[in-house]
C-alpha cells in the first residue's frame, strides 16, 4: 500500500511537472515574435468578441435610448420656450400696431386743433366714446369726460371732420352728446344752428332739421339775395351759448328757392361721419367776464 501511494505521487509530480512545461512553452510562443496568432489565441479573441457583441452593443443601444429620452425632453422645454416667445411677440406686435395707429391719429387730431387754435381762441378737450344710443328717435353718445373735467351741458362736440352734436346732460365722469341727426324744425327743444358760409360771410341761414332718408341737414330762412351756391362749405356763425363760431358743418349739395318766393333752402351733406366712432372734442369757449 506505501509503494501504491509513492506510485501515484511520482504519477502527479509528474504530470505537474509537464502541465507547467507546457504552460511555459505556450507562453514563450505567444509572447514572441509572430506574424499570426495560434488557434488558441484566435478562438479566445473570437470568444471574447462575441460576448462583446452580445452584451455590448444591447448596453450601447440602451445607453443611447436614454440619452435620445434627455435630449426629447430638452427639445420638449425648447420648443414650449420657443412658443412663449412667440406669443410675447404676436401680443408685443398687436400692441405696437395699435400705439402706431393711434399715434398716427393723435397726430391728425394734434394737426387739426394747431389749426383750428390759429383761427378761434377756443379749448378742445380730446374725449372717447364709451357709449352708442342708435335709437332713431334720441341718438346720442356717451363719452368719457364730465364735470371734474369742466365740460358742461350746451358745449360744442366735434370730429376732426366736423360737428357731430352738443352736450345734453353732464355727471361726474361721463358726458351725453345729443348729435345735430336728430334735429327737427317741430321740435321745441331743437335749437337751430346759425350758419354761414366760409367763403362769403353775406350768406346766414338756419340749419333746423335733418332728413333721415336723403342723410342731409337743412338749412333754411336764406335771404333771397344771398350769394350762396353749392359746393360752399357751412360753418357755425356763432353763439353765445353753444355752436361757437367756425365749426365746419359740411358741404352745400342744392339750392332751392322757398315756395313764397322770398328765401331760399340749402340742403348740407353732413362734414362729420356719424358712425365708427373714435375720438371727439368738445369745445370750449373763453368764458365772458360778467
Amino acid at each position: 500500500m506505501l509503494q501504491l501511494f509513492k506510485l501515484l505521487g511520482n504519477k502527479r509530480l509528474f504530470v505537474i511537472l509537464i502541465a507547467l512545461v507546457m504552460f511555459i512553452a505556450l507562453m514563450g510562443f505567444t509572447l514572441g515574435p509572430r506574424a499570426s496568432l495560434s488557434w488558441p489565441e484566435k478562438f479566445l479573441r473570437d470568444t471574447v468578441g462575441f460576448a462583446q457583441n452580445i452584451f455590448y452593443k444591447p448596453a450601447g443601444y440602451i445607453a443611447g435610448l436614454f440619452k435620445d429620452i434627455a435630449n426629447m425632453r430638452d427639445i420638449y422645454k425648447e420648443n414650449e420656450e420657443l412658443k412663449i416667445a412667440l406669443a410675447h411677440y404676436t401680443r408685443d406686435k398687436v400692441q405696437y400696431n395699435l400705439m402706431e395707429e393711434r399715434n398716427k391719429e393723435l397726430e391728425e387730431k394734434l394737426h387739426f386743433t394747431n389749426a383750428q387754435k390759429e383761427q378761434n381762441n377756443y379749448t378742445y378737450h380730446i374725449t372717447q366714446v364709451v357709449s352708442v344710443n342708435s335709437d332713431t328717435v334720441s341718438r346720442t353718445l356717451v363719452i368719457d369726460l364730465g364735470e371734474r373735467d369742466g365740460i358742461k351741458v350746451g358745449q360744442s362736440v366735434i370730429s376732426s371732420e366736423g360737428l357731430v352734436g352738443v352736450i345734453s346732460h353732464v355727471s361726474n365722469f361721463t358726458s351725453t352728446v345729443k348729435l345735430i341727426t336728430t334735429m327737427d324744425a317741430k321740435d321745441p327743444n331743437s335749437n337751430g344752428i346759425s350758419a354761414t358760409a366760409l367763403s362769403n360771410h353775406k350768406v346766414f341761414g338756419i340749419i333746423e332739421s335733418y332728413d333721415e332718408v336723403s342723410k342731409t341737414l337743412q338749412m333754411t330762412q336764406i335771404k333771397e339775395n344771398d350769394p350762396i351756391k353749392v359746393g360752399d362749405t357751412i360753418v357755425s356763425s356763432g353763439d353765445p351759448s353753444k355752436y361757437p363760431q367756425g365749426l365746419i358743418i359740411g358741404k352745400v349739395t342744392k339750392v332751392q328757392v322757398s315756395p313764397f318766393g322770398k328765401t331760399k333752402t340749402a340742403t348740407i351733406e353732413p362734414a362729420a361721419e356719424f358712425q365708427d366712432w373714435k375720438m371727439l372734442f368738445v369745445v370750449s369757449q373763453p368764458e365772458v367776464p360778467q
